[in-house]
């Protein structure tokens, strides 16, 4: 047993050399087969993490039922208190105030690049949502939401704990209000457009956070001409590419999403966007069938790769979209193309791009290789932590 804080005793999990080697290279999960011996520890926990020879590796959060069966916190041994989420909370912050401008919606906290394994926090304007995702941050998320209040002085709070992945800790899922008053959408300031969030029911938190600097790179590209915007959801590039280009089709498959979106478009006063319900890979077949051109095209689709053993898969339906988009675009133009697949690195996207683009006959110019934004940020040695990939193209 260790001794923490004021004498309290607690678990001392111990692992393997490959876990403890993983833990010194800058990674901090540790999985089942890596404990040797859990002392005891009960699910959300924290305990004091032993190497194969009884070496301090740090504290961490132990799951009873996850392949993760261990997330580290902190590289000493410390009390995981209020006081612990408080300086981590407030270091999160000081992050965005430095990186986050024209918007007052941002991710607040990014789990793991944020040391805070398995915590989602994001920010709408007045309002914050979270995400307890491990027994760990669940069992702390009292503690959490008074550091939020303390911080942020929220309207109100919401648990945006409706995520498959909790099932694998065994936690219900379960959305709704944990502190003050949340009045239906919120709306909120990105890049100078006004959009609205559905904090409650919205895809992910309310809306994506995480291309926010891709819409304005993508902008930079758009020449006037026709737009196409692939997965549109609630209309992000859309609405941000309508400003500079004649005309923008945007298509999604949500019937729910697309009402969002054109509330959206009402709410800036942009009057060029058709709104089109369909699924994109009919569209663009029947759109190369007719031979018609766009100018510019985003394809934003959802993970096509969830996990490891998909990725084959998900390669070929990345390959499969972007070569449809790619017939629709002639000399000159545009193509954006993304992934937030974490399993689907920037070397395989444009691997398999590459292979699209010599099926299409189109030769690519790349102009931009792009990620999320600074808000979700990666750390090197948690390659978990880059999962969006946003590649711009120019046909030559």
């Amino acid at each position: 047993m260790s001794e923490v804080g004021a004498g309290q005793p607690r678990p001392a999990v111990r692992v393997n050399r490959k876990a403890a080697e993983r833990v010194l290279s800058g990674h901090p999960w540790i999985f089942t087969s890596d404990v040797t011996d859990r002392d005891g520890a009960q699910p959300g926990a924290a305990v004091t993490v032993l190497d194969h020879r009884g070496r301090l590796l740090g504290t961490g959060h132990y799951s009873s039922t996850s392949q993760i069966a261990l997330r580290m916190v902190s590289r000493q041994v410390e009390e995981i208190g209020r006081d612990f989420y408080l300086r981590r909370l407030r270091a999160a912050a000081d992050h965005r105030r430095r990186v986050v401008r024209d918007s007052d919606a941002c991710r607040v906290v990014h789990g793991e690049a944020d040391l805070l394994p398995a915590l989602v926090v994001d920010r709408y304007a007045d309002y914050l949502v979270i995400q307890t995702l491990d027994q760990g941050m669940d069992a702390a998320k009292s503690e959490i939401v008074s550091c939020l209040e303390e911080i942020f002085q929220p309207k109100g709070i919401v648990a945006r704990n409706d995520v498959p992945v909790r099932a694998k800790e065994q936690l219900p899922l379960e959305a709704g209000v944990l502190s003050g008053e949340v009045p239906g959408p919120v709306c909120v300031r990105m890049n100078g457009l006004t959009l609205q969030a559905d904090l409650l029911h919205g895809q992910k938190t309310g809306i994506f956070l995480d291309q926010r600097e891709n819409y304005r790179a993508a902008v930079r590209y758009a020449r006037g001409g026709r737009v196409l915007d692939c997965f549109t959801s609630t209309g992000g590039f859309a609405l941000h590419l309508a400003s500079r280009s004649q005309s923008v089709e945007a298509v999604d498959s949500s019937a729910a999403a697309l009402v969002t979106a054109r509330a959206n478009a009402s709410a800036n006063a942009i009057a060029n966007i058709e709104w089109t319900e369909a699924d994109v890979f009919e569209l663009l077949s029947g759109y190369a069938s007719a031979r018609r051109q766009f100018d510019l095209i985003v394809l934003d689709p959802p993970a096509f790769a969830k996990s490891r053993q998909s990725l084959d898969a998900a390669a070929r339906g990345y390959k499969d979209i972007n070569l449809r988009a790619l017939r629709l675009l002639g000399a000159g133009g545009i193509l954006v193309t993304c992934s937030c697949s974490h399993h689907m690195s920037e070397a395989l996207l444009l691997e398999v791009v590459a292979q699209a683009s010599l099926d299409a006959g189109r030769t690519l110019r790349v102009l931009e290789r792009r990620t999320q934004a600074q808000d979700h940020p990666i750390l090197l040695t948690v390659p978990e932590t880059h999962y969006l990939k946003c590649l711009i193209f120019e046909v030559v």
